[in-house]
Protein backbone atom coordinates (compact mmCIF):
# COMPACT_ATOMS: atom_id res chain seq x y z
CA UNK A 1 0.00 0.00 0.00
CA UNK A 2 1.55 3.60 -1.04
CA UNK A 3 2.20 6.17 1.73
CA UNK A 4 -0.11 8.67 1.02
CA UNK A 5 -2.41 10.23 2.98
CA UNK A 6 -6.12 8.29 2.26
CA UNK A 7 -8.80 10.81 3.73
CA UNK A 8 -11.80 9.09 2.16
CA UNK A 9 -14.05 7.31 5.12
CA UNK A 10 -15.22 4.96 1.98
CA UNK A 11 -11.22 4.12 1.27
CA UNK A 12 -10.46 3.32 4.98
CA UNK A 13 -13.60 0.98 5.34
CA UNK A 14 -12.73 -0.81 2.85
CA UNK A 15 -9.39 -1.39 3.63
CA UNK A 16 -10.51 -3.67 6.58
CA UNK A 17 -12.30 -5.81 4.36
CA UNK A 18 -9.39 -6.01 1.76
CA UNK A 19 -7.28 -7.42 4.22
CA UNK A 20 -9.62 -9.42 5.73
CA UNK A 21 -10.67 -11.18 2.41
CA UNK A 22 -6.75 -11.81 1.39
CA UNK A 23 -6.33 -13.69 5.22
CA UNK A 24 -4.08 -10.97 5.90
CA UNK A 25 -2.07 -11.53 9.17
CA UNK A 26 0.49 -9.06 9.07
CA UNK A 27 0.35 -5.33 8.68
CA UNK A 28 2.78 -2.00 7.93
CA UNK A 29 2.54 1.14 10.00
CA UNK A 30 0.53 2.68 7.55
CA UNK A 31 -2.07 0.62 7.31
CA UNK A 32 -2.14 0.58 10.93
CA UNK A 33 -2.64 4.04 11.16
CA UNK A 34 -6.08 4.03 8.79
CA UNK A 35 -7.17 0.86 10.92
CA UNK A 36 -6.79 3.37 14.22
CA UNK A 37 -8.60 5.91 12.23
CA UNK A 38 -11.18 3.60 11.61
CA UNK A 39 -11.54 3.06 15.31
CA UNK A 40 -9.62 -0.10 15.97
CA UNK A 41 -8.52 -2.02 19.31
CA UNK A 42 -5.08 -1.36 19.87
CA UNK A 43 -3.30 -3.81 21.87
CA UNK A 44 0.35 -3.56 23.63
CA UNK A 45 1.97 -6.90 23.94
CA UNK A 46 5.17 -6.26 25.72
CA UNK A 47 5.57 -6.69 29.23
CA UNK A 48 4.56 -3.03 29.76
CA UNK A 49 4.40 -3.06 33.89
CA UNK A 50 7.89 -4.68 34.09
CA UNK A 51 10.11 -2.74 31.17
CA UNK A 52 8.51 -0.08 29.63
CA UNK A 53 7.45 3.12 30.66
CA UNK A 54 6.11 4.69 27.33
CA UNK A 55 3.26 2.70 25.22
CA UNK A 56 0.83 4.10 22.38
CA UNK A 57 -2.33 6.91 23.31
CA UNK A 58 -5.19 4.78 23.48
CA UNK A 59 -3.18 1.35 23.74
CA UNK A 60 -4.18 -1.32 25.93
CA UNK A 61 -1.68 -3.38 27.51
CA UNK A 62 -2.20 -7.24 27.87
CA UNK A 63 0.12 -9.69 28.83
CA UNK A 64 -0.10 -13.43 26.50
CA UNK A 65 0.02 -15.07 30.30
CA UNK A 66 -3.57 -13.51 31.31
CA UNK A 67 -4.72 -15.87 28.59
CA UNK A 68 -3.32 -18.91 28.87
CA UNK A 69 -2.85 -21.80 31.55
CA UNK A 70 -1.10 -20.81 34.66
CA UNK A 71 1.05 -24.00 35.86
CA UNK A 72 3.57 -26.19 33.77
CA UNK A 73 3.55 -28.17 31.87
CA UNK A 74 0.54 -26.38 30.23
CA UNK A 75 1.63 -22.90 30.52
CA UNK A 76 2.24 -22.57 26.64
CA UNK A 77 -1.75 -23.97 26.36
CA UNK A 78 -4.61 -21.16 26.19
CA UNK A 79 -7.58 -21.36 29.00
CA UNK A 80 -10.15 -24.04 28.50
CA UNK A 81 -12.88 -22.05 29.29
CA UNK A 82 -14.34 -19.78 26.62
CA UNK A 83 -16.48 -17.92 29.06
CA UNK A 84 -13.29 -16.79 31.08
CA UNK A 85 -11.62 -15.83 27.53
CA UNK A 86 -14.95 -14.36 26.12
CA UNK A 87 -15.20 -11.79 30.09
CA UNK A 88 -10.82 -10.84 29.53
CA UNK A 89 -11.37 -10.40 25.82
CA UNK A 90 -14.54 -7.52 26.44
CA UNK A 91 -12.66 -6.65 29.23
CA UNK A 92 -9.64 -4.79 27.20
CA UNK A 93 -12.29 -3.48 24.48
CA UNK A 94 -12.09 -6.38 21.60
CA UNK A 95 -15.49 -6.45 19.38
CA UNK A 96 -16.49 -8.91 16.68
CA UNK A 97 -16.61 -6.17 13.83
CA UNK A 98 -14.02 -4.27 14.85
CA UNK A 99 -10.19 -5.22 14.07
CA UNK A 100 -7.31 -5.68 16.22
CA UNK A 101 -4.29 -4.22 16.11
CA UNK A 102 -1.30 -5.69 17.89
CA UNK A 103 2.62 -4.76 18.62
CA UNK A 104 5.32 -5.58 20.38
CA UNK A 105 8.73 -5.38 20.58
CA UNK A 106 10.47 -6.72 17.61
CA UNK A 107 13.98 -6.49 19.00
CA UNK A 108 13.98 -7.20 22.15
CA UNK A 109 10.86 -9.32 22.68
CA UNK A 110 9.85 -12.95 22.06
CA UNK A 111 7.43 -12.70 19.72
CA UNK A 112 4.52 -11.95 22.52
CA UNK A 113 2.62 -9.22 19.71
CA UNK A 114 2.14 -12.64 17.35
CA UNK A 115 1.22 -15.09 20.17
CA UNK A 116 -1.59 -12.90 20.74
CA UNK A 117 -2.43 -12.16 17.35
CA UNK A 118 -2.63 -16.02 16.83
CA UNK A 119 -5.11 -16.06 20.09
CA UNK A 120 -7.50 -13.98 18.43
CA UNK A 121 -7.84 -15.98 15.67
CA UNK A 122 -7.77 -18.69 17.01
CA UNK A 123 -10.33 -17.68 18.90
CA UNK A 124 -12.54 -16.61 16.45
CA UNK A 125 -11.69 -12.85 16.03
CA UNK A 126 -11.17 -12.09 12.13
CA UNK A 127 -9.61 -9.30 11.83
CA UNK A 128 -6.76 -9.40 14.32
CA UNK A 129 -3.42 -7.89 13.16
CA UNK A 130 0.37 -7.76 13.88
CA UNK A 131 2.38 -4.63 13.25
CA UNK A 132 5.24 -5.14 10.92
CA UNK A 133 8.51 -3.62 13.03
CA UNK A 134 6.01 -3.55 16.34
CA UNK A 135 6.03 -0.31 18.55
CA UNK A 136 9.20 1.37 17.15
CA UNK A 137 7.69 1.46 13.48
CA UNK A 138 4.36 2.76 14.81
CA UNK A 139 6.18 6.09 16.49
CA UNK A 140 8.16 6.16 13.22
CA UNK A 141 4.80 6.44 11.49
CA UNK A 142 3.87 8.87 14.16
CA UNK A 143 1.65 7.04 16.61
CA UNK A 144 2.08 9.77 19.74
CA UNK A 145 3.77 7.72 22.96
CA UNK A 146 2.58 8.22 26.05
CA UNK A 147 3.39 7.59 29.89
CA UNK A 148 1.98 3.92 30.77
CA UNK A 149 -0.62 4.50 33.06
CA UNK A 150 -2.57 1.18 33.15
CA UNK A 151 -3.35 -1.74 31.54
CA UNK A 152 -7.34 -1.71 31.51
CA UNK A 153 -9.08 -0.29 28.52
CA UNK A 154 -11.90 2.30 28.83
CA UNK A 155 -14.53 0.16 26.97
CA UNK A 156 -16.04 -3.15 27.15
CA UNK A 157 -15.98 -5.25 23.86
CA UNK A 158 -18.85 -7.54 23.24
CA UNK A 159 -16.43 -10.33 21.47
CA UNK A 160 -17.64 -13.64 22.02
CA UNK A 161 -15.50 -16.75 21.97
CA UNK A 162 -15.79 -19.37 19.07
CA UNK A 163 -12.57 -21.62 18.62
CA UNK A 164 -11.31 -22.23 14.97
CA UNK A 165 -8.94 -25.54 14.61
CA UNK A 166 -7.31 -23.81 11.53
CA UNK A 167 -4.32 -22.44 13.29
CA UNK A 168 -3.31 -24.89 16.30
CA UNK A 169 -2.46 -28.24 17.17
CA UNK A 170 -2.79 -30.78 19.99
CA UNK A 171 0.01 -33.23 21.59
CA UNK A 172 -1.76 -35.80 20.10
CA UNK A 173 -2.37 -34.70 16.90
CA UNK A 174 1.08 -33.85 16.10
CA UNK A 175 2.09 -37.51 17.46
CA UNK A 176 -0.31 -39.32 15.33
CA UNK A 177 1.09 -37.16 11.95
CA UNK A 178 5.34 -37.25 12.88
CA UNK A 179 5.08 -40.06 10.29
CA UNK A 180 3.49 -38.23 7.38
CA UNK A 181 5.58 -36.98 4.61
CA UNK A 182 3.39 -34.08 3.92
CA UNK A 183 3.99 -32.95 7.56
CA UNK A 184 7.04 -30.24 8.17
CA UNK A 185 7.53 -28.90 11.57
CA UNK A 186 9.73 -26.01 12.40
CA UNK A 187 11.39 -25.78 15.86
CA UNK A 188 11.51 -21.86 16.10
CA UNK A 189 13.74 -21.94 19.12
CA UNK A 190 17.33 -20.66 19.62
CA UNK A 191 20.00 -23.44 17.94
CA UNK A 192 21.02 -24.76 21.51
CA UNK A 193 17.77 -25.11 22.32
CA UNK A 194 17.12 -27.47 19.42
CA UNK A 195 20.34 -28.95 19.86
CA UNK A 196 19.08 -30.12 24.07
CA UNK A 197 19.86 -27.29 26.10
CA UNK A 198 16.73 -26.89 28.33
CA UNK A 199 16.98 -23.00 30.18
CA UNK A 200 13.70 -21.82 30.17
CA UNK A 201 12.30 -24.94 32.52
CA UNK A 202 11.50 -28.13 30.07
CA UNK A 203 12.18 -31.19 31.95
CA UNK A 204 14.04 -32.89 29.14
CA UNK A 205 16.24 -31.52 26.02
CA UNK A 206 16.57 -31.56 22.38
CA UNK A 207 13.78 -31.30 19.34
CA UNK A 208 11.04 -32.81 17.99
CA UNK A 209 11.53 -35.73 15.72
CA UNK A 210 12.41 -34.70 11.92
CA UNK A 211 11.93 -31.00 13.32
CA UNK A 212 14.08 -28.68 10.93
CA UNK A 213 15.56 -25.20 12.73
CA UNK A 214 14.73 -21.98 12.04
CA UNK A 215 15.06 -19.34 14.68
CA UNK A 216 12.03 -16.91 14.40
CA UNK A 217 14.39 -14.44 14.73
CA UNK A 218 15.74 -15.03 11.27
CA UNK A 219 13.46 -13.71 9.66
CA UNK A 220 14.25 -9.85 11.16
CA UNK A 221 16.32 -7.57 9.82
CA UNK A 222 18.74 -5.63 12.25
CA UNK A 223 16.00 -2.76 12.58
CA UNK A 224 13.11 -5.32 14.04
CA UNK A 225 11.51 -5.52 10.29
CA UNK A 226 10.82 -8.13 8.73
CA UNK A 227 12.63 -9.25 5.58
CA UNK A 228 10.94 -9.26 2.18
CA UNK A 229 8.37 -11.89 1.55
CA UNK A 230 10.86 -13.34 -1.07
CA UNK A 231 13.57 -13.80 1.03
CA UNK A 232 11.57 -15.80 3.89
CA UNK A 233 10.22 -17.76 0.91
CA UNK A 234 13.70 -18.54 -0.19
CA UNK A 235 14.71 -19.37 3.38
CA UNK A 236 11.84 -21.75 3.27
CA UNK A 237 12.52 -23.35 0.44
CA UNK A 238 15.80 -24.04 1.02
CA UNK A 239 14.76 -26.45 4.06
CA UNK A 240 12.25 -27.91 1.67
CA UNK A 241 9.36 -26.27 3.13
CA UNK A 242 6.85 -25.63 0.27
CA UNK A 243 3.36 -24.56 0.09
CA UNK A 244 1.87 -28.12 -0.48
CA UNK A 245 2.65 -29.69 2.85
CA UNK A 246 0.95 -28.63 6.36
CA UNK A 247 3.45 -26.89 9.05
CA UNK A 248 3.35 -27.22 12.38
CA UNK A 249 5.56 -24.51 14.43
CA UNK A 250 6.40 -25.13 18.24
CA UNK A 251 9.10 -23.26 20.81
CA UNK A 252 8.95 -23.55 24.60
CA UNK A 253 5.49 -22.50 25.32
CA UNK A 254 3.79 -21.43 22.18
CA UNK A 255 5.12 -18.04 21.67
CA UNK A 256 7.83 -17.71 19.65
CA UNK A 257 5.99 -20.50 17.27
CA UNK A 258 2.58 -18.32 17.24
CA UNK A 259 4.87 -15.63 16.01
CA UNK A 260 6.21 -17.84 12.79
CA UNK A 261 2.55 -19.04 13.03
CA UNK A 262 1.67 -15.56 11.93
CA UNK A 263 4.15 -14.97 9.66
CA UNK A 264 3.41 -18.15 7.55
CA UNK A 265 -0.11 -17.96 7.79
CA UNK A 266 0.35 -14.26 5.96
CA UNK A 267 2.26 -15.79 3.28
CA UNK A 268 0.03 -18.17 2.43
CA UNK A 269 0.89 -21.76 4.33
CA UNK A 270 -1.22 -24.31 6.26
CA UNK A 271 -0.06 -23.88 9.41
CA UNK A 272 -0.74 -24.95 12.84
CA UNK A 273 0.95 -23.99 16.15
CA UNK A 274 1.85 -26.31 18.63
CA UNK A 275 1.23 -24.39 21.50
CA UNK A 276 1.97 -26.63 24.18
CA UNK A 277 5.40 -27.29 22.78
CA UNK A 278 8.77 -28.11 24.23
CA UNK A 279 7.08 -27.53 28.65
CA UNK A 280 4.36 -29.79 27.46
CA UNK A 281 5.62 -32.02 25.39
CA UNK A 282 9.49 -32.87 27.35
CA UNK A 283 7.36 -33.42 30.19
CA UNK A 284 5.27 -36.21 28.99
CA UNK A 285 6.47 -39.94 28.81
CA UNK A 286 9.74 -40.19 27.09
CA UNK A 287 9.16 -43.71 25.22
CA UNK A 288 6.58 -41.90 23.56
CA UNK A 289 6.81 -38.53 23.03
CA UNK A 290 10.58 -38.37 22.00
CA UNK A 291 13.30 -35.94 22.12
CA UNK A 292 15.98 -35.80 19.42
CA UNK A 293 19.61 -34.09 20.96
CA UNK A 294 22.41 -33.39 18.56
CA UNK A 295 26.05 -33.08 19.35
CA UNK A 296 28.29 -30.14 18.09
CA UNK A 297 31.33 -31.35 16.42
CA UNK A 298 34.27 -30.13 18.20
Amino acid sequence: MKNQSINSQFVIENLSQQIHSNNQWIINATQAQKLATQGATILDARSCEIFNRKSLADATCISWKEFSQDQLPFKGKLLTDDKILTEKLQAIGIYNDKPVIVFGDTINGWGEDGRIVWMLRTLGHQKAFLVDGGFAALVRAGFPKVNLVNNTSSVRGDFVVNRNKNWQISQNELKANLESNILVIIDTRELREYLGKTPYGEERGGHIPGAVHIYFKDWLDDNGMLLSRDKILETLTKTEITKDKNVVTYCTGGVRSAWSNSVLVDLGFQVKNYSGSMWEWSASDADIYDLVKVRRKK
